[in-house]
């Protein structure tokens, strides 16, 4: 019984890493799923401009959502299809996975529409972390494609986290994502 659970946790965790492998990233929408709207817009102008910087075109979900909108309406035919118009075919939701411990990663994704209405609590900084971790969420025609964590760590503020994140993703985008 261990051998066929260990089979599986193996054969699991390689899909995982192929998702990746084979993400090859050259466009994207981004949505940073937070709860309070500064960070939404401080995150997404911030990957927006990490992205472009690495070559990938770039839009923020901020130029397609009303103010005040639900982040569900991404997944509706008609706004994917503008979307896809201009000339972006993959979704990079991002949200906070918690602070200051190692997070395993998810096991379980749900389509573009059942991420975007799962909720999100934690902000970009709170009082005493000493690191955060972003979950990256990869969709492509509304179903899952890949998924990536990255640790941020030394954290004193909140200009330090986007700061460490400036430096930290566009190596990982080099490394992992192209």
């Amino acid at each position: 019984m261990k051998k066929i659970l260990f089979l599986c946790l193996l054969i699991c965790s390689g899909v995982k890493a192929q998702g990746l492998e084979q993400l090859k990233l050259s466009n994207a929408l981004i949505v940073a799923q937070q709860d309070k709207a500064e960070d939404r817009f401080t995150m997404e102008v911030n990957l927006a401009e990490i992205f472009a910087n690495s070559g990938i075109k770039t839009m923020a979900s901020l130029n397609f959502l009303k103010e005040g909108s639900e982040m569900t309406s991404l997944a509706k035919d008609s706004l994917q299809q503008l979307i896809k118009s201009k000339g972006v075919d993959t979704y990079v939701l991002v949200s906070v996975r918690g602070y200051d411990r190692r997070f395993k990663e998810a096991e379980m994704h749900g389509d573009l529409k059942t991420e975007l209405s799962v909720g999100h609590l934690y902000p970009v900084y709170r009082e005493g972390i000493a690191s955060i971790t972003f979950e990256f969420l990869f969709f492509r025609d509304g179903a899952f494609v890949a998924y990536d964590q990255l640790k941020l760590g030394g954290i004193g503020s909140r200009e330090s986290v986007l700061k460490k994140l400036r430096r930290k993703l566009p190596k990982r985008i080099k490394k992992k994502w192209k």
